[in-house]
């Protein structure tokens, strides 16, 4: 099957007449603590739906409208008089690509991660935009919607509020409460109190960062494949009960934890791990409801921090579920309040005494191949399916194609019956043996 692009175009805010006044286009927004500790690039997410549905125009409306609340998007990353980091509210808009195929969309996809999903959003490299979307209609009437959007502006949370807030757009409907654009709420204490150790978690050496980075440069994603592996209800049930066996008083922990500490052993066995080496996972940990005050949940930015639990592969593999579970709520409880504060307290004032050149966030690492380490997408409380241009939810909705051994994407599965599907990459050699752990209780 093969995409055939039609048009290419800028979408800029529309201010309707006798609304609003057009803002100035000489603004600009500090990057927050939180959003310069981020991963510095473009993520991806493909949406699908059902004929009938509405025509380009109607979606390329409410994009206007909807960024209109949404001015950073329509903007531009760079830095002020001061060499901070910014986004210019300068109103240059957000890619619109238009494209076709003449096949179905359901033997092309057939709900499975390929390469062929990297050819329905516009590429993640080199684009100043800090939105860009490919509408691809398919000759059976369905509609995927490929969205990439730069991480520095906003997270998951923050994102997925935009997307339903856009598809009410496109159905001329209010988008409720507006978002909370200040990103200036992070401010140290009087007395700044750093504590906990910050240098080499969420920040690393620059030389240190450039070494890993080097050694891993020639990784290819040839040897990968992305599987995609169903859980349903019933077996995620039996994994938490079986997860939960050694807490008291009926207290359980969450199907994430449960599940999460299952794949982490599936993927130890899978690879082959064992002995002394060490293990951990990158958990990104929402700090909305952990600040005191807490941030409302319309924030619009980044404010997000990692967990890192840790334990040797012969304990992960030769102890039963409990003792994993138990490592990552640990690690996931531990990031609070006040280790949100003491990393807001560090990046505002000790991150500046060691020079803006000689640390780095760690974020940027580049993916290791065959490695003992695993990182973790979830987007499991995220309200994604919301995103109804008046065709109703997407049918289908999933991450793009990202070889790379070590990233694992968690989402609610598109079956609605509370089941969840997590994606995958896998040396090829391994995919058998780690499939069959994965049903294995």
């Amino acid at each position: 099957m093969k995409v055939e692009i039609e048009s290419s175009s800028i979408i800029k805010p529309s201010y309707e007449s006798g609304h609003c006044s057009p803002p100035f286009t000489t603004q600009y927004i500090p990057l927050s603590v939180f959003d310069n500790v981020t991963f510095c690039g473009h993520m991806a997410v493909i949406y699908a739906y059902r004929p009938p549905t509405p025509p380009n125009a109607v979606i390329k409306q409410g994009l206007e409208r909807v960024l209109s609340i949404y001015r950073e998007w329509a903007g531009r990353l760079g830095k002020n008089s001061e060499g901070e980091n910014v986004i210019f509210l300068n109103d240059e808009g957000v890619r619109l690509v238009e494209a076709s195929v003449e096949g179905c969309l359901g033997p092309t996809m057939q709900f499975k991660p390929s390469p062929f999903l990297l050819t329905l959003h516009p590429s993640l490299e080199g684009g100043e935009e800090l939105v860009q979307v490919q509408l691809t209609r398919f000759g059976c009437g369905s509609l995927v919607v490929g969205f990439t959007t730069h991480h520095f502006v906003a997270d998951g949370q923050a994102t997925s509020n935009f997307l339903v807030a856009w598809g009410k757009a496109c159905r001329g409907v209010d988008i409720g409460q507006p978002p909370m654009h200040d990103r200036t709420v992070f401010i140290p204490r009087d007395l700044p109190m750093v504590e906990h150790d910050h240098n080499g978690i969420e920040y690393l050496n620059k030389k240190l960062l450039n070494l890993y980075n080097s050694m891993n440069s020639n990784v290819l994603g040839e040897d990968i494949v992305v599987t995609k592996v169903h859980f349903t209800l019933e077996f995620l049930s039996n994994l938490k009960n079986r997860a939960s066996s050694l807490l008291d008083n009926d207290k359980k922990y969450s199907t994430f934890e449960s599940l999460l500490a299952h794949l982490w052993r599936c993927q130890m066995k899978a690879r082959g791990l064992e002995g002394n080496k060490t293990t951990q996972i990158r958990i990104s940990v929402n700090g909305r409801t952990r600040l005191n005050p807490m941030i409302p949940n319309n924030y619009f930015g980044n404010l997000v921090l990692w967990a890192f639990p840790k334990s040797k592969v012969k304990d992960l593999l030769q102890e039963q579920l409990p003792y994993a579970t138990k490592v990552i709520h640990d690690a996931v409880s531990n990031l609070n309040g006040d280790y949100f504060q003491s990393f807001i307290d560090y990046a505002s004032t000790k991150l500046k005494e060691h020079g803006s050149n000689s640390l780095v966030p760690s974020a940027n690492l580049l993916n290791s191949v065959l490695g003992p380490n695993l990182e973790v997408h979830s987007w499991l409380g995220f309200p994604f399916f919301g995103l109804d241009f008046g065709c109703g939810s997407p049918y289908m909705f999933m991450p793009s194609y990202v070889p790379t051994e070590d990233s694992i994407f968690l989402l609610p599965s598109f079956m609605g019956d509370g089941s969840i599907d997590a994606f995958v990459p896998t040396y090829k050699d391994h995919v058998e043996r780690f499939i069959h752990n994965c049903y294995q209780l």
